[in-house]
């Protein structure tokens, strides 16, 4: 399993009338954003062990290589993930503070469907386009 994607869940259903981010759509999210929490940490664990367990000083100039390119492509995954990490505590806090699946730029729900797709982001699809359009544009 890649470790930057979250375990498969069952989508939410929404219901006729049901306000946006409530009490179900907040629960929703937080089982996802916890359960994708604690399967990086397990990962990072994972990570420790086999680099505890693995680590050996061939003799060999090419083993060795090998093996610090393996570890080194492995530690970067896990900085990547760590930097997820931080992103879910945040996603995490502002379902606490009731500012989760409002975009952070001008407001307007991100939506059920987005926020499945990607549950730490924090811009809605038009300002998420609007920033990679600028970013595009920059180079």
């Amino acid at each position: 399993m890649a470790s930057t994607e979250f375990s498969t869940f069952a989508p939410y259903v929404e219901k006729k009338g049901e306000e946006y981010m409530n009490d179900d759509q907040s629960s929703h999210f937080r089982a996802i954003l916890e359960n994708w929490k604690l399967e990086l940490m397990e990962e990072v664990d994972r990570t420790v062990h086999h680099m505890q367990d693995d680590a050996a000083n061939f003799p060999d100039p090419n083993d060795r290589a090998t093996q610090e390119e393996e570890f080194t492509l492995e530690l970067r995954t896990r900085d990547r993930e760590r930097k997820l990490t931080k992103k879910i505590k945040k996603s995490l806090d502002d379902l606490d503070s009731g500012d989760y699946g409002f975009c952070e730029s001008c407001g307007t729900d991100i939506g059920i469907r987005r926020l499945e797709a990607r549950p730490t982001a924090d811009l809605c699809i038009d300002c998420k386009t609007l920033d990679e359009i600028r970013e595009k544009n920059k180079v």
